[in-house]
């Protein structure tokens, strides 16, 4: 009995807004964000990287911004706009990002996708024309083993002339 009460006790519920979607959710009060989008909801396109903050895999936006989902807790982000990878295209039609990023090759193995594009994505819609080194400092927290980067950057500078 002792041991029911202690788990009651560790978990809270949450509604989290996640891809336009308000879901209320019983977790556990020590699980970040990142194990709740990947375990409790099944939104596998956010990575499981370094889990200390260093390499950008598991971004996701919160109101817009990126935030590194390993380091927030769900209670932090309560009823915020949470976007992750699966909420970037609008049923089948791509984000011009991923389209450019398609078109150009700028996805290797595809592990440091999601986050290039969530931080590219909050570039654009805060500044529609950025210099390569914008998009570069945007960039900066988001680590790729397979590209020279090159192409990852004239995806989102081609991106950045189309339409949203």
């Amino acid at each position: 009995m002792k041991d029911e009460v202690l788990r009651e006790v560790e978990r809270i519920v949450l509604t989290l807004d996640v891809n336009g979607e308000k879901r209320d959710l019983l977790l556990p009060v020590h699980k970040t964000l990142l194990e709740v989008l990947r375990e409790d909801m099944q939104l596998t396109g956010t990575k499981h990287g370094c889990e200390l903050g260093e390499c950008g895999t598991c971004t996701v936006l919160i109101d817009g911004r990126p935030q590194l989902s390993c380091l927030v807790l769900p209670v932090q982000v309560e009823r915020r706009a949470i976007t992750t990878i699966e909420g970037m295209a609008v049923g089948s039609v791509l984000h011009p990002l991923q389209t450019a990023f398609a078109e150009l090759g700028a996805a290797q193995c595809g592990y440091c996708t999601p986050g290039m594009l969530l931080c590219a994505r909050s570039l654009l819609d805060e500044n529609p024309r950025p210099s390569r080194d914008e998009i570069r400092a945007a960039l900066a927290g988001n680590l790729c083993r397979c590209t020279g980067y090159t192409k990852i950057l004239e995806a989102i500078e081609l991106a950045a002339g189309r339409p949203a």
